[in-house]
């Protein structure tokens, strides 16, 4: 008798405790939703703080202090770094309550199951009855909790796969940005390394502007080589981990969903042994489910706490952030200069071409000046508009000058034809290697001016606004909500397998009370007679 009432009393405790779990897992959840909700008040939440972040400028600085326990569990206040392990023991630490849960029932159950074997082994058996009302109910219940945990699995593998897709879009997206950069750096470099190849007629650039493109060249190709092996690193890193996140999630759903569905098939069919076998597998498993709980909400915690550092960074710019390690800026003295410099030698080359149209293409020299002579006639070249003022200021084009953008079109219309001596036979103003070697020239200066807005945005460190912008716009609320399937998810199966695997052991016992009940009456009809009212 003692050993039955044993029995009962461990299953209540489950069962109570069960509940208890799922409790303080949901109200987890609500004061994480709580504390960390990164929606539509956290840009009025740090408006007194952007008035602080000048010069050195702490991203994400209160919604990042979490107690560190590191720290001797003071508060951490470096806000939003990825490469300071502070701020990773201290996001970390946010798991501690779902770790806590995985060890109180890991310990718990295990603790239950163990003296609920040793009663049912060591303890003599006697006859004994069953409840209807019992056996009805934990049926029902069984079924109820294996439908949610199939729920579960299937939100949490929806969940992974959303958010797999959403991160790697984002993560393409910051690839594909930083790649455009650095290709835009690197044709600038080879716009000005084409630069020193310019030769009009024995007319180059002067020996200081070429000395100041090698010097450029060194700084602009650094930079782009620095941006995109450092952003590739970050995407393969990511990748990675993404990769194998989703794996590991995916075995997860299928091995929960598995566990679940066969758990409750025999349970019904009351095959005793692979229920408790399943049991102990389940006992085991939903342990690693709480800790991985855990772990997703470190992670929704990191991307929340990366959307804001984002949006924190783009009201309020800087050089360098603890931002640089997903995507830097190009370092603005370089962009500076390298804007400078590509203004410069715009400017000199189109002082170039002009040189040449009015010293040499629109005058008539006699047959002995060869070989300025090439008998030029007809209607004078109009002069190329220059962008640029001698300080690089812009520049305003004057009537009857042509742009950039079609000189090389209408400088054709003037280009003679020539015999074997080079001489024109028809009119025109330029031979066709002339010609040639101005449109060479005018190419280059036209993809030099074409790549200053871009440059400008640069030296601002403006594509990295831009791309921050447009993840904190356009990916963030994806991420927000597929970390929280994730979640969700996890938390769901977590707890409806738990309470599967009480109501298997319940239903079990129910099951073989009404079995003894049933056999026992059909041998004692007496006995069944007699407790009918």
């Amino acid at each position: 008798m003692l050993c039955s009432r044993s029995k009962r009393v461990f299953v209540l405790v489950c069962i109570l405790s069960s509940f208890l779990l799922v409790a303080t897992a949901t109200s987890i959840t609500e004061e994480e939703e709580g504390v960390e909700e990164w929606g539509t008040s956290v840009k009025g939440r740090f408006l007194a703080e952007e008035n602080e972040l000048n010069s050195s400028l702490i991203l994400a600085a209160k919604r990042t202090k979490r107690k560190d326990p590191d720290e001797n569990f003071k508060l951490y206040t470096g806000g939003w770094n990825i490469s300071n392990t502070h701020y990773w023991t201290s996001v970390a630490y946010t798991a501690a309550p779902f770790i806590t849960i995985a060890l109180i029932w890991f310990v718990f159950f295990g603790i239950c199951t163990f003296f609920i074997c040793v009663c049912y082994c060591c303890c003599s058996r006697r006859s004994y009855g069953y409840s209807r009302i019992a056996y009805a109910l934990s049926l029902i219940l069984l079924i109820l909790f294996t439908i949610a945990a199939i729920v579960g699995c299937v939100f949490l593998y929806t969940g992974q796969g959303k958010f797999h897709a959403s991160t790697s879009d984002t993560l393409d997206y910051v690839v594909r940005q930083a790649n455009f950069t650095s290709e835009s750096l690197r044709n600038v470099s080879d716009y000005l390394n084409a630069a020193k190849k310019v030769d009009v007629q024995s007319i180059v650039l002067p020996s200081d502007v070429l000395s100041s493109i090698d010097d450029i060249q060194g700084k602009i190709n650094s930079s782009a080589t620095t941006l995109s092996t450092k952003t590739m690193e970050n995407q393969d890193k990511i990748q990675d981990v993404l990769d194998n996140m989703r794996l590991a999630l995916i075995i997860i759903a299928a091995v929960m969903l598995f566990l679940a569905f066969i758990g409750f098939l025999l349970s019904i069919f009351g095959v005793q042994c692979l229920v408790y076998t399943l049991v102990i597998l389940g006992w085991i498993l939903v342990t690693g489910t709480f800790v991985l709980c855990g772990v997703f909400l470190v992670l929704h915690n990191v991307v929340g706490d990366t959307c804001v550092a984002m949006d924190q960074w783009v009201q309020n710019p800087t050089a360098h952030t603890a931002l640089d390690d997903i995507l830097p800026c190009v370092d603005n003295a370089t962009a500076r200069e390298t804007l400078t410099r590509t203004k410069l030698v715009t400017y000199q080359l189109a002082n170039l071409l002009d040189s040449a149209i009015n010293n040499m293409a629109n005058r008539n020299f006699p047959p002995q000046a060869r070989p300025l002579y090439y008998n030029q006639s007809g209607p004078l070249m109009p002069k190329l508009c220059n962008p640029f003022n001698a300080d690089l200021s812009d520049h305003q084009c004057q009537p009857g000058d042509v742009h950039l953008s079609n000189a090389t079109d209408m400088w054709k219309s003037f280009t003679c034809q020539v015999g074997a001596s080079g001489i024109c036979s028809t009119q025109g103003r330029l031979t066709p290697k002339l010609y040639t070697q101005m449109a060479a020239a005018l190419n280059v200066s036209y993809g030099l001016n074409k790549y200053g807005p871009f440059l400008a945005d640069l030296q601002g460190c403006d594509f990295v606004r831009s791309t921050f912008t447009d993840i904190e716009r356009d990916h963030c609320p994806g991420l927000k909500r597929y970390t929280k399937w994730i979640y969700a998810g996890l938390v769901v199966v977590s707890t409806a397998v738990m309470l599967s695997l009480v109501f298997w052991i319940i239903y079990a016992r129910e099951r073989r009370h009404r079995v003894y009940t049933k056999d026992y009456n059909a041998m004692h009809p007496e006995a069944s007679r007699d407790k009918a009212p």
